[in-house]
């Protein structure tokens, strides 16, 4: 096992954006699953043990996979740097887990559907949201992250719902006004109908 395969293994980590597993490592290197997972213990033990105080990541192991994150003690202000934006259909699902909480993760799909797998996913990739196990779902919370996230002063649930309430309208409407409303173009369309009836009466007249 060489440096050079550590090496490639970690970029491979690093870059990837999603845990892997071994299989799909060893098929995007080429190294033999062995010289694989022996690359990622000497990461684990690189990050996690050796240098622990010298960086701001680790290598996890997520099941049967494994990545590389930054550590929870950086993660706060490193969200709070670079933020994304966002959209609507997601912003609504945090508001009902903020409104709710703590809600299990099957009512929220009797309310939105089947996409509330991937706004969770989404959700707790932000770190807005924490989900524990429940009997044979999830049991979802918004975290400490949550109110620094969008400026709120204030820990209190009204407040926050009244505060996402606001926020959910106000993305809505930007939303509509980029395109004219289904009421408009109906009578864009009434208007261009009624211009050659109109001009036909003048004709008669």
């Amino acid at each position: 096992m060489s440096v050079k395969e550590d090496r490639l293994v970690e970029s491979l980590i690093f870059s990837a954006g999603k845990p892997l597993s071994v299989e799909e490592i060893q098929e995007t290197t080429g190294l033999p699953p062995k010289h694989v997972t022996e690359a990622i213990e000497h990461l684990m033990q690189s990050y996690n043990i050796d240098r622990k105080d010298q960086t701001s990541l680790e290598v996890v192991k997520a099941g049967n996979k494994f990545t590389m994150q930054v550590k929870k003690t950086f993660t706060d202000q490193s969200m709070m740097v670079a933020k994304p934006e966002i959209g609507t259909d997601l912003l609504k699902t945090l508001a009902l887990i903020a409104f709710h909480q703590p809600v299990k993760q099957s009512n929220l799909r009797h309310m939105i559907g089947e996409r509330i797998y991937a706004d969770v996913d989404q959700l707790m990739s932000l770190h807005l949201i924490h989900s524990a196990p429940h009997g044979s779902t999830e049991l979802l919370t918004t975290t400490r992250l949550f109110p620094e996230y969008f400026g709120i002063d204030s820990t209190r649930p009204e407040e926050i719902r009244e505060f996402l309430a606001k926020k959910v309208i106000g993305h809505v409407v930007k939303e509509k006004s980029v395109e004219p409303s289904e009421k408009e173009e109906s009578l864009s369309e009434e208007s261009d109908d009624e211009a050659p009836v109109q001009s036909q009466m003048k004709k008669d007249e």
